[in-house]
C-alpha cells in the first residue's frame, strides 16, 4: 500500500479530523454511484479502494502515540490469523485493521479483506479484494464463488429494498 497521506493529498501530519474531512470530500467526488459509464464506474470503484484503505491507515497512524515502543509490523499470516478471530467474534473494523498491519499481501490476505468488507457490507469493495485475490490464485474456485457472492450482493442492494435497507441503516447508525 502506498502512503495513505499521499493517497489522501494530506501531511504525514493530519490530524483525525483533516484526514475525516478530506476523505468524505474525496468520497463525493468519486464515489462509483455517481458514474454511470461502465467503464468510469471500474476505476471510480478501484479509487474507493484505494481511498478506504488509506482512510484506516491515516486514522490509525494520526492516533496519539503511546509511551509503549511502537508495535512491529506483522507477518502475513500472523495478520490473517488475527483478523481471522476477531472476523469470527463478529468484528469486522478490528479485523481490517489487523489485516492492514501488514505490507506483505497474498491471495488469502485479499480473500479475508473481502469476507470483512462483506461483513461490513461493503460489497463493492469486496468485490475488488476477491477479484485481487482470484488475480492471484487464478484456480481458487472458493474466492471465485466469494466473489459471486458479492456482486450478488451488490445487485441486491441496488434494488429498490436495498437502497431502502441502506438509506435507513445510515439514518439509525449516524443519526
Amino acid at each position: 500500500m502506498s502512503n495513505p497521506f499521499e493517497t489522501l493529498g494530506l501531511q504525514p501530519w493530519a490530524d483525525a479530523d483533516e484526514i475525516r474531512r478530506t476523505y468524505r470530500r474525496l468520497v463525493k467526488q468519486c464515489h462509483p454511484d455517481t458514474v454511470q459509464d461502465p467503464e468510469a464506474k471500474q476505476l471510480a470503484q478501484e479509487r474507493m479502494v484505494r481511498l478506504n484503505l488509506a482512510y484506516e491507515e491515516a486514522l490509525r497512524l494520526a492516533r496519539p502515540r503511546r509511551v509503549s515502543p511502537p508495535k512491529r509490523e506483522t507477518t502475513c499470516g500472523e495478520a490473517i490469523l488475527s483478523a481471522q478471530k476477531l472476523l469470527e467474534r463478529g468484528n469486522a473494523a478490528g479485523a481490517l485493521r489487523q489485516l492492514l498491519r501488514t505490507e506483505e499481501r497474498s491471495a488469502a490476505w485479499y480473500d479475508l479483506q473481502g469476507r470483512v468488507l462483506m461483513a461490513m457490507e461493503e460489497y463493492e469493495s469486496a468485490h475488488q479484494s476477491f477479484r485481487e485475490a482470484i488475480r492471484r490464485d487464478p484456480d481458487n474456485y472458493a474466492i471465485r464463488e466469494e466473489a459471486l457472492d458479492a456482486v450478488l450482493a451488490l445487485r441486491r442492494e441496488q434494488t429498490l429494498p436495498g437502497r431502502v435497507k441502506k438509506f435507513w441503516k445510515g439514518i439509525t447508525h449516524h443519526g
